[in-house]
């Protein structure tokens, strides 16, 4: 049986429908919808990253970027047993990328087992039957005729081994040793509350013995298998968005505070040993063990395109290059880029990427001259045209990106795309969805590259949650940004992408908010905002039909598209107030289906979904009466997506 969504949604005797709206929509397209048009914004903030998407489990693997004996170089570590733990500058590192190290020393007159213990990004997951990958370097600090083992394990906090494994040692290696073990539980976890240990038996044999360590890592089971991979369940929400690109690796966290502090391509690929990581822009170290090419396998594990940005000359603290020293960081961008694409043959960078298993260039159509640099406007004149004015001819075939605001300050040459950015309240995006439509068609094309609603307050946009800032996306939010991408379909002549922003974060250390996903040590936590952005990804089209306008600085938008190989027609939708609205559509074609199909989100306007409420809003279906004239009421704080056949 077949019934309207007004009646689905349970709402008739209790919402007044105030807004009727007749909707006529052509059979003719306007325009292509660019392949491109939804995707994701990817950096390093709220964990986003080092532990988050990256399936590393320990926090502070390997020491990098920490002062030697400080009580902040054993962040995430602790004694076990009485161990003596300190972070020392290692007269023999383990290599020249990794100077630190973790010396351990078996008090004399200690019992049982004594060692370390890590406790993850806040937490560690352990799932009954899934294989763990364990492996770090040690040596003794003077050889001597000692012999024991390691235990690893994994346990609760209370000290319960859920899963352990030892490894013989002797007391001779004073040289770096690799251990690698599986951990293979079978009892899942309670809860996240787990440590990975590393101990030794501390018989009279191992009193007053002193052992180095570093570079611990510890993996679950990773996306697709891949080593140094992807945590399964952050991986699989993003994969089900089905994105088109990725834009990487920032964000501010590509600038640095400092010039030294910048992300810099050739530190994150290779082996772990010789990533150092760096102080990053969010308040944390970044191991770097997401680098660069594990980004661009990331991409093709999705078939996304990469989206990449350089480093252009400019550090958040306020430093710009001046202009003569900007040869090295242009020779590095180049290098950045010819490692992407270049040929083997022909280019070191591009040599290398073959040596670490690519030997094919990987796809790049896009790269974004650094990242904001409206923040620097004076000189972001000079360092656009020297960057572009060398890169360009060199890749003819790539289309430089600009960061500062859109034609201020004029930039020569003229930029063939703009990254634009705005964050404001759920009322700018829906009043803005005719952003794009006044922007001259000349040739130049936009990337939306990062927005989102993320307060009520206009007065105070970045405030705190006490003067309105949002902490989760709300059903408000989300139908405005809906209403925003609306316009971004209707104008995909010139916008060639979009992303929200951030993408991800960790709930329990969090430096922004609203976020597309949080997530912590367990469980991941998709909103409001998400389902919209897959509502409008897995339903595109691919041509553009113009439709009766909505009318601006209106509350009811919408827009339509046509998948040409099955000739189906997908209408989008978003009421951005509580009554629900009437729309009657009109459709001049030779025929339409009698039924199709709704996806409807739906909510109070402060509903979240949240650690607590994790799945209170989620999209549902139904199938819906259509023809070559219908009507459908869209419930108050809704984005419903409608599909049928026509001809």
């Amino acid at each position: 049986m077949l019934i309207s969504a007004f009646e689905l949604w349970g709402f008739a005797s209790i919402v007044l429908v105030v807004q009727a709206v007749t909707v006529t929509v052509s059979p003719t397209a306007s325009h292509p919808v660019p392949t491109t048009l939804w995707g994701q914004m990817f950096e390093d903030i709220s964990h986003s990253g080092d532990g988050g998407l990256y399936a590393e489990l320990l926090q502070n693997r390997a020491f990098q970027q920490v002062t030697p004996n400080t009580t902040a170089a054993l962040n995430a570590w602790h004694s076990i047993n009485g161990a003596a733990l300190s972070v020392v500058a290692d007269i023999l590192p383990v290599s020249s990328a990794l100077p630190n190290s973790l010396q351990v020393t078996i008090p004399a007159g200690s019992t049982g087992l004594v060692g370390v213990g890590n406790e993850g990004y806040f937490g560690i997951k352990v799932t009954a039957g899934s294989t763990y990958t364990a492996s770090f370097h040690y040596r003794f600090a003077k050889a001597s005729s000692f012999k024991g083992s390691f235990k690893v394990a994994l346990q609760t906090a209370a000290g319960r081994s859920l899963v352990s494994t030892s490894v013989s040692i002797t007391g001779e290696t004073t040289k770096w040793q690799e251990v690698k073990v599986t951990l293979r539980p079978t009892i899942s976890a309670s809860s996240t509350a787990n440590n990975f240990t590393v101990t030794l038996d501390s018989g009279s044999a191992a009193s007053g013995q002193i052992v180095h360590f570093a570079l611990f890592s510890l993996f679950p089971p990773t996306f697709k298998n891949r080593p140094n991979g992807m945590r399964v369940d952050i991986a699989t929400t993003l994969a089900e968005m089905g994105p088109s690109f990725f834009r990487l690796p920032g964000g501010n966290n590509l600038e640095g505070q400092t010039v030294d502090q910048r992300w810099q391509w050739n530190a994150t690929v290779g082996p772990l040993l010789n990533r150092p990581g760096r102080i990053g822009d969010w308040g944390y170290i970044n191991t770097d063990g997401l680098g660069l090419m594990d980004y661009l396998n990331w991409c093709e594990d999705l078939g996304m395109q990469a989206i990449m940005a350089i480093w252009s000359g400019f550090a958040l603290g306020g430093t710009s290059v001046a202009e003569a020293d900007l040869g090295p960081y242009i020779q590095q961008a180049m290098d950045q880029i010819n490692f992407v694409i270049g040929d083997s043959k022909k280019s070191a960078p591009a040599a290398l990427r073959a040596s670490l298993g690519h030997p094919d260039p990987y796809p790049l159509a896009y790269v974004e001259v650094g990242n904001e640099d409206f923040f620097a406007a004076s000189t972001y004149t000079y360092r656009w045209h020297d960057f572009v004015t060398a890169l360009q001819p060199k890749f003819p075939n790539i289309r430089f990106i600009a960061t500062s605001d859109t034609f201020n300050p004029i930039l020569s040459p003229n930029p063939q795309s703009w990254d634009q950015h705005n964050y404001n309240t759920p009322s700018w995006f829906a009043e803005n969805s005719f952003f794009y439509d006044g922007f001259e068609r000349n040739g130049t094309t936009y990337f939306e590259g990062e927005y989102a609603a993320i307060s009520t307050n206009s007065s105070d946009i970045f405030g705190t949650p006490a003067t309105g800032r949002l902490t989760f996306p709300t059903m408000q939010s989300a139908s405005g940004e809906a209403a925003y991408m609306t316009g971004l379909e209707r104008n995909a002549d010139i916008v060639f992408s979009a992303s929200y922003a951030p993408l991800l974060n960790h709930v329990t250390n969090s430096q922004w908010t609203p976020n597309l996903i949080s997530f912590d040590a367990g469980n991941v936590y998709p909103s409001t905002s998400y389902y919209v952005q897959k509502l409008f990804s897995l339903n595109r089209g691919d041509e553009y039909l113009p439709s009766t306008l909505p009318v601006q600085n209106g509350t009811l938008f919408w827009s339509v598209v046509r998948k040409i190989s099955t000739q189906q027609i997908i209408i989008k939708i978003s009421n951005t107030v509580e009554t629900a609205a009437d729309l009657t559509f009109e459709l001049p074609f030779r025929s339409v289906a009698k039924t199709g199909t709704a996806q409807i989100l739906t909510g109070a306007a402060n509903a979240s979904n949240t650690p607590t409420t994790p799945n209170l809003v989620v999209p549902r279906n139904s199938t819906i009466a259509t023809g070559k004239r219908f009507s459908y009421i869209a419930p108050g704080f809704s984005v419903s997506v409608l599909s049928f056949i026509a001809h």
